[in-house]
């Protein structure tokens, strides 16, 4: 039996563009008769038939950009929502907005239904369970058939594509550097499991802020959670056990069930305990004490996510060329961190 091809496969073979595979395998008059004869000729031999995720190689273009986001519970995914409309509206381009609720499952059939006529390209958050299976195939078959992906916040190297991140890793060490000027040497970290690329990037960000400051690393201070149902459960045990002088959460949803946890052990927050926190949201503005944050500039990534993706189906970038575009995070100081600074010892 003679091996499936994808369009990417014929284009390295014949050494012509992806685009042009496409266009020649549809009779497109931009492709000269030659080359048409030669992608169909060698596409028949070896029996290319199209994936069906990748129905979107269609000779009409919706203006439609499709959106998968893990959740948006997050205030953080709303302000990245905010962000892709507002470039995508100037340009023309509607948003189709769908959610995995983080289950790969619902990833891959969000994808199918939007490929299939209703899009003209993705921009995608990777779902925890697609991470933790390790499971891109649904992403490369889109990116094999000609279809562009820009990649947002949790992003995996596996997969070439255009993608916009922040540096989570010198957030986090930016964020655990304000405690340690603040005169606090027993941190704790309240973090993910590691295959949420997010979680890993900050947890390393954080062990690397002590290891700078030589600041013996304590594996008991470290609570990663799984299941954040659970959480608050967890981080009430975790905290109820231990004695810090502050808490670094890669969340403020860890944050505020931190500042819960310590207060039901009679401690006070900033007073006794300093808590700071990603994902600069409502959460963290109206919490009592309001919560001091990394700012990741949701809006800013979502912007440029669409600015990209509108780039590369508008055709005005090389299309075998990827960039990585690195937002710069913000550290904002509120009430959990606002205390006398003691003098570094």
């Amino acid at each position: 039996m003679k091996p499936k091809l994808t369009l990417k496969q014929i284009a390295f073979e014949l050494d012509v563009s992806v685009s042009t595979v496409s266009k020649a395998l549809r009779d497109s008059p931009e492709i000269g008769e030659d080359t048409r004869q030669k992608v169909k000729a060698f596409a028949k031999l070896y029996n290319y038939k199209p994936n069906n995720i990748a129905l979107s190689l269609k000779n009409r273009k919706t203006r439609t950009i499709g959106l998968v986001l893990p959740e948006i519970v997050h205030d953080f995914f709303a302000t990245v929502i905010s962000g892709i409309e507002e470039v995508a509206n100037k340009k023309g381009y509607n948003v189709i907005i769908c959610l995995s609720n983080n289950s790969f499952d619902r990833e891959v059939m969000n994808m199918e239904m939007l490929a299939n006529g209703s899009t003209d390209g993705f921009i995608l958050s990777v779902a925890k369970e697609t991470q933790q299976k390790r499971d891109y195939h649904h992403l490369q078959e889109v990116i094999n058939q000609g279809m562009p992906v820009v990649l947002v916040d949790r992003v995996v190297d596996e997969i070439i594509c255009d993608k916009v991140i922040i540096d989570d890793a010198e957030g986090a060490a930016k964020a655990v550097q304000h405690l340690i000027d603040s005169g606090c040497r027993s941190i704790a970290i309240i973090t993910t499991v590691d295959y949420v690329s997010v979680g890993k990037l900050r947890t390393n960000g954080y062990l690397n802020a002590l290891r700078k400051n030589n600041i013996t690393v304590n594996e008991d201070l470290i609570l990663k959670i799984e299941d954040i149902d659970q959480s608050q459960e967890q981080i009430d045990e975790f905290l109820k056990s231990r004695n810090v002088d502050a808490v670094f959460a890669v969340n403020e949803q860890f944050a505020a069930s931190a500042v819960k946890a310590l207060v039901s052990k009679g401690l006070t927050v900033p007073e006794d305990v300093l808590v700071i926190s990603f994902s600069d949201g409502e959460l963290s503005r109206r919490f009592m004490p309001s919560l001091s944050t990394v700012n990741q500039h949701g809006a800013e990534m979502g912007a440029r996510a669409a600015q990209l993706l509108i780039e590369r189906l508008e055709r005005v970038v090389d299309e075998e060329r990827y960039q990585t575009a690195i937002i710069n995070t913000s550290l904002i100081e509120r009430e959990s961190t606002l205390k006398t600074k003691k003098p570094v010892v």
